[in-house]
């Protein structure tokens, strides 16, 4: 007898797009199938079809089947009319069960899905806003926006839905604004942002600080790094004084950042090739952090690119989908973030794309992947 899957009683509320009289092949059978696939590797409809026909005996270990699988054509016209909305929102509920406790430093920054576009139809690419979970490596959620540019108003719309109470929110510069500031706040968070040109005062303010900061230094810390043929000095320093920024040196009408509490800068120097570049970045924080923590917190910002984004497009092959049409894009996109919640979850020496080839070779490790409790310890 099928036995019962808590990860589809996340998604019960899902309002089936197809007509009651027309339905053959319910909701939560197609719902696992394209999860169940795109988990075991396989990156469109066709593939999910046919990965279906081969492992229907291990799908009937939970849902019934009794009509068998639907064509891929019927996959994707589902797929594509699914409310976006309400999927994502089922899905940030499911991943609530997974985290942690603790609080986590959650890091928000876009990436665009390069297929998902139709010229002809002036559809542009898909791009998504995501939130990520550092310390557990898990997607938290994520908002599609036009483009890059509409990150701005992305941003606190994802915030809302997220649980922020003792996290720290660190974004790029392009989420430096006053309204995403007060949004972590309000909602129990604590930002540290990036500042760059697009806050040309407090920007000009901070760079002339730091170029001669005196003895209002709280705090320094240094980082040697010597891989990928080059050495990369870092010194962190942090100042809990800013209290001066506020002064009326700033442009006409320019929103003070709310709960500013610490401005900091990481200078870098790396040496490459018998070359030395220099650089200097700047941040601004509404909690005061020692240097040694502003340092990890600064560093784990880019755990995103490289541990989500990059394996996104060279795992998941997300810059290779050619979904163009309804609701199809955002939504295979959350499947993709569930896929990478689930097969990262098991604590062991194989690597993601060695543990989906594990998952397809292997029902009963698939099995174990699905059916994932977080109160139970991880596979070793």
């Amino acid at each position: 007898m099928p036995s019962s899957l808590s990860i589809l009683d996340h998604f019960s509320t899902l309002t089936d797009p197809r007509q009651r009289w027309r339905v053959i092949y319910p909701l939560p059978e197609i719902l696992l199938l394209v999860l169940c696939a795109t988990l075991c590797g396989m990156d469109d409809f066709v593939e999910i079809r046919l990965w279906g026909e081969r492992r229907l005996d291990f799908l009937r270990r939970f849902l019934p089947y009794d009509r068998g699988l639907p064509a891929h054509d019927t996959l994707n016209d589902v797929v594509n009319a699914l409310d976006a909305d309400l999927f994502k929102t089922c899905f940030t509920a499911w991943v609530e069960r997974l985290r942690a406790v603790e609080p986590d430093l959650i890091a928000i920054d876009g990436k665009t899905s390069r297929r998902c576009h139709a010229k002809t139809k002036g559809r542009a690419a898909l791009h998504t806003v995501s939130a990520w979970a550092s310390r557990q490596r898990l997607v938290l959620g994520q908002e599609a926006v036009a483009d890059k540019s509409n990150e701005i108003t992305a941003i606190p719309r994802l915030l809302e839905r997220l649980e922020l109470r003792g996290a720290l929110v660190t974004i790029d510069a392009m989420g430096t604004q006053t309204a995403i500031a007060e949004t972590i706040v309000a909602r129990g968070g604590d930002y540290l942002l990036a500042l760059k040109g697009n806050r040309p005062a407090t920007h000009d303010d901070v760079v002339r600080f730091f170029a001669a900061p005196g003895d209002l230094i709280a705090d320094t810390h240094q980082t040697v790094d010597n891989d990928h043929g080059r050495l990369e000095h870092r010194r962190h320093s942090v100042c809990h004084d800013v209290s001066w920024i506020g002064s009326d040196r700033r442009y006409p009408h320019e929103p003070h950042m709310p709960h500013l509490a610490m401005i900091g800068m990481v200078e870098t120097q790396v040496e490459r090739a018998g070359r030395i570049e220099c650089e200097r970045r700047y941040y601004l924080a509404s909690v005061k952090l020692d240097a040694k923590t502003f340092a990890a917190a600064v560093r784990a910002h880019w755990h995103i690119e490289n541990r989500l984004h990059w394996v996104l497009d060279v795992v998941f092959h997300d810059d290779l989908v050619r979904l163009r049409t309804g609701s199809g894009p955002q939504n295979m996109a959350v499947v993709r973030h569930m896929a990478m919640n689930l097969v990262r979850a098991p604590h062991d020496r194989h690597s993601l794309k060695v543990r989906r080839k594990l998952a397809n070779l292997d029902p009963d490790y698939l099995e174990t992947l699905i059916r994932q409790n977080p109160k139970t310890p991880p596979l070793t």
